[in-house]
């Protein structure tokens, strides 16, 4: 039996255990709530450990981690980057919202549960959000990046007494598109804050016109010539062109432009007259005709085929009527090409009516080397596009066809001087030349024609004209000079 004690000392111990018990919970709980109120272990945001850190302190920690400098490479040099120049900035808001929803998530009470028994909550990573602007980016790459360590390339330079371009000098470009993903990703990195920046190599530019036309004139002073220059030139790609009369250091305007004896030049209109006249595909004998004018520049061979299919006796006067309504004012030919031929007509144009200069241009066929030019430029567009003035004023009567097989014609004209002389072997060129001889005395050289190159087509003429006499060699020669210093600077030395 128990006594009165003895109950009394159960009761006392119960009572001590229900307190210690509540004592305990408190504790717990309260240890718990603590536990709560920061971040728990393993948790993420923005790939930065925030276990144990309250919101303002998870705060400061993604601040200090974000605002360290990017480190940017280009070559050699490196810049740092404050992410605050792109105006990059954390969405922490939203960020410190999203962990407090998923510290929170399980009830109090079941995460008490589990916390009295050692249960441990899942890890959770909340995901960066975050913005900049890319327009401030692509500003400063381009404003304090790009344009102090950018290495313009170098254009090639001629060299010194030759018709030759040393090789120009690549540069370095900063590849702006290109640099934009990497930075932003180190921007939204911890570990990955080093960039080197995408660069390419630019090629050198071309020399400019001045520097070639500046070129083509050293070479005809160094030749010591000392007759009348006409000179020509058109980038068929950009339509620019070089153009001048010169002779020993003078330069005669060029509007108008210098008259010249055309010679077998001529030959070109009247290969374009005769595709204007003919109906069809030339016949084997008009073909045959067209091809030994063109090849063998035979005068009687031009005499047959103007009299058989352009005209018997006014062939001259239409031809000139067809290159006059072409807009070329200083071109026509007045008469045949036989001995004693009659001058059919007198004409006076812009060019032979200078008085600045004279080239004793003949009577029977004259023009400048800007009509050639823009003849060829016509014949050119109207075989590569189907354009031009040919097919536009000659309607029906010309087309792109006919334009390639008269090309195709000037492409079997080889002379192994003059303007062939300055390009290399097996380089396409369509062209005619020609000069005159009094009693045995060259005079007048000319070439014109259309090259193509790598680098680039042009159309070049040269006339070279002395009143007493030109030395074929040495006038040759500078003829060849000229096409070559032309050509090298359409296909510039790889660097």
């Amino acid at each position: 039996m128990r006594t009165q004690g003895t109950i009394s000392a159960l009761r006392w111990l119960s009572v001590f255990l229900i307190l210690f018990a509540v004592v305990l919970a408190t504790i717990q709980i309260a240890t718990f709530s603590r536990l709560r109120s920061v971040f728990p272990d393993g948790m993420r945001i923005a790939k930065i450990p925030v276990g144990g850190l309250d919101r303002q302190q998870a705060a400061q920690r993604l601040l200090e981690v974000y605002s360290l400098p990017v480190e940017i490479h280009y070559n050699e040099n490196i810049i740092h980057l404050n992410p605050s120049v792109l105006g990059f900035e954390l969405d922490l808001e939203s960020m410190l919202a999203a962990a407090d929803l998923e510290r929170t998530r399980v009830p109090f009470w079941l995460g008490f549960w589990d916390y009295l028994w050692g249960r441990q909550t899942q890890s959770a990573d909340i995901p960066m959000r975050s913005s900049f602007s890319e327009t401030r980016l692509t500003t400063y790459l381009a404003e304090e990046i790009a344009s102090r360590y950018d290495q313009p390339a170098t254009a090639p330079i001629p060299v010194a007494g030759s018709v030759d371009f040393q090789p120009g000098i690549l540069g370095t470009a900063l590849d702006i598109d290109r640099s934009i993903l990497p930075i932003e990703n180190a921007l939204r990195s911890t570990t990955q804050r080093v960039v080197s920046l995408p660069l390419e190599r630019t090629l050198p530019p071309r020399p400019s016109r001045e520097n070639l036309e500046i070129l083509i004139k050293q070479t005809i002073d160094l030749a010591e010539f000392e007759g009348i220059v006409g000179f020509y030139m058109l980038d068929l790609q950009t339509v620019q062109e070089i153009h001048f009369a010169y002779q020993q250091g003078v330069e005669y305007p060029v509007n108008p432009d210098v008259a010249f004896t055309t010679a077998s030049i001529i030959k070109i209109p009247i290969l374009i007259s005769t595709y204007r006249y003919i109906d069809e595909t030339p016949d084997p004998e008009t073909a045959n005709l067209i091809e030994k004018m063109i090849i063998e520049s035979g005068n009687e061979t031009a005499d047959w085929l103007m009299q058989r299919e352009i005209d018997p006796l006014r062939a001259p006067i239409l031809i000139t009527e067809d290159v006059q309504a072409l807009g070329l004012e200083n071109t026509f030919l007045a008469g045949h090409f036989y001995l004693g031929a009659p001058v059919l007509a007198l004409y006076e144009t812009p060019a032979n009516t200078r008085t600045d200069v004279y080239t004793n241009p003949d009577v029977y066929n004259q023009t400048t080397p800007s009509d050639l030019g823009m003849l060829l430029e016509d014949l050119y567009l109207c075989a590569e596009t189907g354009g031009g003035s040919l097919p536009a004023v000659f309607a029906g009567e010309i087309d792109q066809e006919e334009c390639k097989a008269m090309i195709s014609y000037l492409t079997l004209n080889k002379m192994p001087s003059l303007i062939e002389a300055g390009i290399p072997e097996g380089t396409q060129i369509a062209h005619k030349h020609g000069w005159v001889t009094n009693n045995g005395i060259i005079n007048l050289i000319g070439d014109a024609g259309i090259i193509y190159t790598i680098g680039g087509d042009y159309i070049l003429v040269i006339f070279l004209y002395h009143p007493e006499q030109l030395i074929w060699d040495p006038s040759s020669a500078l003829v060849g000079q000229l096409s070559g210093a032309v050509y090298n600077y359409f296909n510039l030395p790889t660097p």
